[in-house]
């Protein structure tokens, strides 16, 4: 049992890994979707893509402050909350004004 304990632990790469997938896939869907809040769901992936690599950092880099990591995730989870908020709301009072959410379709800060 204790050899598959062995076999089965993380590394700092794999965390790393699993990080850049996750921020490539936020990347994609903040860039491919034509929907604010499918675009605002790509940008909260790459933000807890960036919290699963400062948790990594923290916690397989030797350092005189070993909770600096997670207190930046803290930080930026506390900050992404803000932001749907304010992006959620934003989008509701689009689409009363204009009845969409898409993209494409909103223009209001052309002439």
């Amino acid at each position: 049992m204790t050899d598959l304990l062995l076999a089965a632990r993380v590394t700092l790469e794999q965390v790393l890994i699993v990080g850049g997938v996750l921020f490539a896939i936020g990347l994609y869907i903040a860039l491919s979707k034509k929907n604010a809040v499918a675009v605002l769901m790509g940008i909260e992936l790459m933000l807890n893509a960036v919290n699963v690599t400062l948790i990594g950092f923290s916690r397989f880099v030797e350092s005189p402050r070993p909770l600096d990591g997670h207190v930046f995730a803290i930080f930026v989870i506390t900050v992404a909350a803000a932001e749907a908020a304010v992006v959620l709301a934003l989008a509701m009072a689009v689409y009363r004004h204009r009845g969409t959410i898409d993209i494409d379709k909103i223009n209001l800060l052309r002439w």
